[in-house]
């Protein structure tokens, strides 16, 4: 990993990867302001409890904007492999050295979420649910599948979603007198499913009963039962077909760079970016509605791939016909600064926002940032967070430095 002084456009050719990047990333960012909880303040405020329940993750079933930024991340390093391969071929790296790097690359990914998950730890924290993690343990799979085609691609996906479906509706239920409280189920957990939808229950299923075997084969402080979340390791093999989808949207995007963006191009491009929309969107609510697959973000469902997939689709269309077939593209020159610089925007929003915070608390005073009453402060100092980490990004933009793995 090295910070480069070559600039990003030279793998991505187009303003609306960096910029749909960037908005994910930026969405994560809102985190800072804990919006959620400022909602909590006004529960009598329609707009405040929407805006509430599109800062937060779902509890377990369903979707919220929130829930969409790591599909988007993971997508978006699908899309933007066609180009890369394309530079790298055109500096002559031979297949090998491609895939060394990828290798390498999917290492480094791991091992920075399993770091970012021990800060403050007294031990290795040793985790793989991470959003690099995840993206990390994937990676080599979808390399690969960028030197077949597309036809390859999606059979790949349904081969990957359905195993993977099967893995969970083949295990055991869990018997009516099992201990919630003994695996990290909160008490009075209220959104256990009952019949065939029970094999997707929080901390009940195959996944979790991977993780419990596979996370106690290291050193821990104390025997791991479950996450509280419900995230698992094995998220990362559904993840894998986000990814694909992203690749495949990539692919689609190459093509009609390759052709000159003519009006045949692009209007071909979007339509199928549409099509892949709907038709993702149609299969993870059918699924659903057929009882055959719930919709859940927190263990990553073939259903919550393919909707969410869905919904990535649909925001690169957008991205793309307003960035790069209508040029309308100052209004997004923040998302452009994160997305072009997205690992360091994760890293230090994972390291660095309470270091920050204090610091602006001490150097400024608390007080400060109580000037629009005790409600808002977390809103105030988190816009400030975000605000300095920007600022950092874009210093680092204007003199071409980009942190590359």
């Amino acid at each position: 990993m090295s910070a480069s002084d070559s600039s990003p456009r030279q793998l991505q050719r187009l303003t609306s990867l960096d910029a749909y990047r960037g908005f994910a990333l930026f969405l994560m960012g809102l985190e800072l302001l804990s919006l959620d909880e400022v909602a909590r303040h006004f529960p009598d405020n329609i707009v405040w409890q929407f805006i509430g329940l599109h800062a937060e993750h779902i509890a377990w079933t369903g979707c919220s904007l929130h829930d969409l930024i790591h599909p988007s991340f993971a997508f978006m390093v699908g899309a933007v492999i066609p180009f890369s391969l394309a530079n790298r071929a055109a500096k002559g790296d031979s297949k090998a050295k491609m895939i060394q790097h990828a290798l390498w690359r999917s290492l480094i990914l791991i091992i920075l979420g399993v770091f970012v998950h021990s800060l403050d730890r007294a031990i290795t924290n040793w985790t793989f649910e991470d959003t690099l993690t995840q993206m990390g343990l994937g990676y080599p799979v979808l390399f690969l599948l960028a030197f077949v085609g597309n036809r390859l691609r999606w059979t790949a996906i349904a081969v990957i979603l359905f195993g993977y479906w099967l893995f969970f509706a083949l295990h055991p239920l869990a018997p009516a007198d099992f201990n919630d409280a003994a695996v990290n189920i909160p008490a009075g957990w209220p959104h256990h499913f009952t019949g065939f939808f029970a094999h997707w229950n929080l901390n009940q299923n195959a996944a979790w009963e991977f993780d419990v075997w596979l996370l106690n084969l290291f050193p821990r402080m104390r025997p791991f039962v479950g996450y509280i979340g419900g995230y698992n390791t094995l998220n990362f093999i559904p993840t894998i077909g986000t990814m694909v989808l992203g690749l495949i949207a990539g692919s689609w995007l190459k093509e009609a760079s390759d052709q000159g963006r003519s009006k045949e191009a692009v209007a071909t491009l979007l339509r199928r970016l549409i099509i892949a929309g709907i038709v993702c969107m149609s299969l993870g609510l059918g699924l659903q509605a057929a009882g055959i697959c719930p919709i859940i973000k927190k263990i990553w469902t073939p259903a919550w791939t393919l909707f969410s997939g869905g919904w990535c689709f649909w925001f690169m269309a957008g991205f793309y016909y307003v960035m790069d077939v209508k040029h309308h593209q100052r209004w997004a020159f923040p998302f452009i600064v994160i997305g072009t610089n997205s690992i360091a925007m994760y890293l230090m929003f994972r390291m660095t926002d309470e270091f920050i915070g204090d610091s602006l608390e001490q150097h400024l005073g608390p007080e400060t940032f109580h000037v629009f009453g005790e409600e808002y402060q977390p809103i105030v100092l988190g816009a400030c967070i975000l605000a300095v980490i920007w600022l950092i990004l874009f210093w680092a933009y204007r003199r071409k430095i980009f942190l590359k793995i």
